[in-house]
């Protein structure tokens, strides 16, 4: 995929939520901000995105997004649960109606037996739903691994954005 087609994603999740009148907030780990930066790039975007919140650190997403301190301890931080918890953690500290969250291992390094270079937890929460959750193994490098989550960021919550 090129930076168009992601382009043209990202204006289709704008499209759809200003349609619904929802706005976005994100809450990325392995993906540094480039959903967040994938939907600003798009001319008019404030009118739907509220905000973005990069938590790289453990301590950050506790922090910044409320995640229970227990959870790294018990699951880690690449996990369901704290996807989780980081996108309800997005919306609850913003005027968002619809939020992203990705945590992941991107790579080179950092992964295990359990939890492969790859693997990204997602979760989607909107304002009056049960909060989604999705779990990949991307392939490739760093740099494809982050692409990849972007992208499927992006197909995601325009489908939920949909209702």
């Amino acid at each position: 995929m090129t930076s168009t087609d992601v382009d043209a994603l990202a204006a289709a999740v704008l499209e759809t939520c200003r349609t619904a009148g929802l706005m976005v907030a994100t809450a990325e780990s392995c993906t540094g901000g480039l959903i967040a930066s994938a939907l600003t790039e798009v001319a008019g975007s404030s009118d739907v995105v509220e905000c973005g919140f990069v938590t790289y650190s453990n301590e950050a997403k506790q922090t910044l997004l409320g995640v229970p301190v227990g959870l790294f301890d018990k699951v880690g931080a690449v996990s369901e649960e704290v996807a989780r918890a980081m996108a309800e953690g997005a919306m609850a500290r913003s005027k968002a109606q619809l939020a992203v969250s990705v945590t992941g291992i991107a790579g080179p390094g950092g992964g295990t037996e359990t939890k492969p270079v790859g693997l990204v937890h997602m979760a989607i929460a909107r304002e009056g739903l049960e909060t989604l959750h999705f779990r990949d193994v991307f392939p490739g490098d760093r740099s494809e691994v982050r692409i990849a989550t972007v992208i499927a960021a992006l197909q995601r919550l325009s489908v939920v954005a949909t209702g």
